[in-house]
């Protein structure tokens, strides 16, 4: 059994069977050999997004009034799987699929009609998420960036840490406190309010982007911001609700990176399955030898089982149902089967595994971010503790 078969009522549709293929056949033009280069270099990979652009798959949650393609959170999850699925690095561009999402349902219609399509035909890039900071970290209701209203602008000051793919996107979606920090605990996450930021229109002096250099090639950055100028008709929804917005993304992100988990982890065992059988070692294959086949097949069982999980997750987000629960499982599970598949094959290559020309090293540096990031696995945990089981909250 695959995790394209999956059983009774999460089954593929032949429409997502179609899209799987496709996609698929697009990814697999960008090979190995693309993907290490990139590695070695720390390069961005225009020709793959623009290739994904063209085709219409990164405006796939966009509505086709709005000139997307108007599909679900589960054909988006077929695309960001497949990339990682053929050995690719869907981190590059995946912010968009679920950052449109604010705009979409907490933007005016004017903010819809004036970004949403040019989004979706690839003349704009949303690509940049400016949330966490130095001193707040996931305590997100503690930020300190400021938007001061100064007639018909905001004027904004402040730091953000981990802001990916600035350097590549026209757009950012931005974070600030717009009044300062309730000391009522049922209010504090009010008075934070969320921006829509256009990079090119920024003064020279108002935003500093220094790179963050990290163990894989993940375009991430520190922004510093010094009376950055934004017009007033870019907030997004009401003035101090802007962290109710963001949390209303969470769901889909955690769904979104639980798939390209499953395409990690389903690199890693048809890699190390297909090294096995040619491995010759003491006039056998390695893949007879227990040692090496039941980690795998292991592997193999939770990125299933994890897959299941974001089936049903996606399913629910879909169909307009809650899955805060579902996401946030589907998130820790797939992050850590995708990092289990990862370490039997690393195993299951030996030596090898830590050459460059294998590709393993490259996925296994990637695969890991997802267990601390978008959100620590910990806060998941906290998450499952206090929201599902009902125990006091930790923290």
């Amino acid at each position: 059994m695959t995790t394209e078969d999956t059983g009774v009522g999460l089954e593929q549709t032949p429409d997502q069977v179609v899209l799987r293929e496709a996609v698929r056949e697009l990814c697999s033009s960008f090979g190995d050999a693309y993907w290490r280069a990139l590695d070695a270099e720390r390069g961005y990979p225009d020709a793959f997004v623009r290739a994904l652009t063209e085709a219409g798959y990164l405006a796939a949650l966009i509505p086709e009034e709005y000139d997307g393609a108007g599909l679900g959170l589960a054909e988006a999850c077929i695309i960001l799987e497949e990339a990682n699925h053929c050995g690719g690095n869907a981190a590059a561009c995946h912010a968009q699929m679920y950052m449109m999402g604010t705009v979409l349902r907490h933007g005016s219609a004017e903010q819809k009609k004036r970004f949403l399509p040019p989004i979706a035909k690839g003349e704009l890039r949303l690509q940049a998420f400016g949330v966490t900071e130095p001193n707040a970290g996931s305590d997100t209701t503690n930020i300190a960036t400021t938007a001061t209203r100064k007639g018909d602008r905001y004027v904004v000051n402040g730091q953000k840490v981990w802001t990916s793919r600035v350097a590549h996107s026209d757009l950012m979606l931005l974070l600030v406190r717009t009044a300062p920090a309730s000391s009522d605990p049922k209010e504090k996450t009010l008075g934070l309010s969320t921006l829509l930021v256009d990079l090119r229109e920024a003064k020279p002096g108002t935003l500093d982007v220094r790179p963050i250099r990290t163990m894989m090639n993940h375009e991430t950055n520190e922004v510093f911001f010094h009376d950055l100028e934004v017009p007033v008709e870019n907030l997004v929804g009401e003035e101090g609700r802007g962290f109710r917005y963001i949390l209303d993304g969470m769901n889909a992100e955690r769904i979104l990176i639980a798939a390209e988990c499953v395409g990690d982890g389903n690199f890693f065992i048809e890699r190390a399955v297909k090294y096995a059988g040619e491995r010759i070692v003491f006039g056998r294959p390695i893949g007879q030898n227990q040692g090496v086949q039941f980690p795998l097949a292991r592997a193999h069982a939770a990125i299933t089982a994890a897959d299941l999980v974001r089936r049903q997750a996606s399913a629910l987000f879909d169909a307009g149902r809650p899955c805060g629960a579902e996401a946030n499982t589907a998130k820790l599970l797939a992050s850590e089967a995708s990092w289990q598949a990862a370490n039997a094959s690393m195993d299951a290559h030996g030596g090898y595994g830590f050459a460059e020309e294998y590709d393993i090293e490259r996925k296994f540096r990637e695969t890991r971010l997802y267990i601390t990031a978008p959100v620590s696995n910990n806060l998941i945990l906290s998450y499952i503790g206090q929201h599902v089981l009902g125990m006091p909250r930790s923290f």
